[in-house]
């Protein structure tokens, strides 16, 4: 296929979500801008992923530490070498949305605008000791596995408030949301399920007071699920297979 069409296929692809949050949110009184669209990059060839930022996506997922700073790398050359082109940004914003070991994290960190997968104590605490000897102060999500599917990373449902509370006294982060992953099945109810129970706990961490203003976000929702998850209160969606999937 040429790359023409390749760039054909992804623009149609990305006006189709587009269309379906618009709807969405028309329906429910919602404002699409307050919907992030996470370009999910794992599939893609190089090629593609700078077709999706010609289009205007700046906001981009990894899953692996390793290819993100490849390809974050890749792409920062190309956009420089572009030379301010009008039709370009400056640069992307690259979101870590895979498990994070903590012998990974300074390897991220100055390559990452927001960390979706953070689930325990102790990786909150790598993370705080490692931006403060570099002097940044990271955005995190609180990963949460509402589905109690032992396979999953995230912390239980009922363990979440008070890591919340441990999180927000470390110095050198902000807690800026919750994070899920449903389960991979083709049951709706349960898939909602999951989503509405993240939302409830976000409700109630805010109410609580334990958090700060910042925490806004709500990051659910993929490729086959983001409907739903945008139905149930997602600011963040992360699509990656609905984009690039051949």
């Amino acid at each position: 296929m040429s790359m023409s069409r390749i760039a054909e296929k992804l623009k149609e692809r990305i006006s189709c979500i587009e269309d379906t949050v618009n709807n969405i949110c028309a329906r429910l009184d919602r404002n699409p801008e307050t919907v992030k669209l996470v370009v999910v990059t794992k599939s893609a060839t190089i090629d593609a992923i700078k077709e999706v930022i010609s289009l205007g996506y700046v906001d981009l997922g990894e899953n692996r530490v390793q290819q993100l700073r490849k390809v974050s790398t890749q792409i920062a050359e190309f956009l420089e070498q572009s030379n301010g082109a009008s039709s370009l940004p400056k640069e992307a914003n690259w979101h870590m949305i895979g498990h994070l070991q903590r012998n990974k994290v300074r390897a991220v960190l100055p390559v990452s605008c927001l960390i979706h997968s953070v689930d325990t104590l102790r990786l909150a605490e790598e993370i705080s000791d490692s931006a403060g000897k570099l002097n940044l102060r990271p955005k995190i999500l609180l990963q949460i596995n509402a589905s109690n599917e032992p396979q999953k990373f995230g912390v239980p449902v009922g363990a979440a408030t008070h890591l919340a509370e441990q999180i927000e006294t470390l110095p050198n982060l902000e807690l800026v949301g919750l994070m899920t992953m449903a389960p991979l099945t083709r049951e709706k109810q349960v898939i909602r399920a999951c989503f509405v129970r993240v939302r409830e706990l976000f409700i109630e961490i805010r109410g609580e007071k334990i958090v700060g203003p910042q925490f806004t976000e709500l990051s659910m929702g993929m490729s086959a699920d983001y409907q739903i998850a945008l139905e149930e209160g997602a600011t963040i969606l992360r699509i990656g297979s609905a984009i690039f999937a051949s």
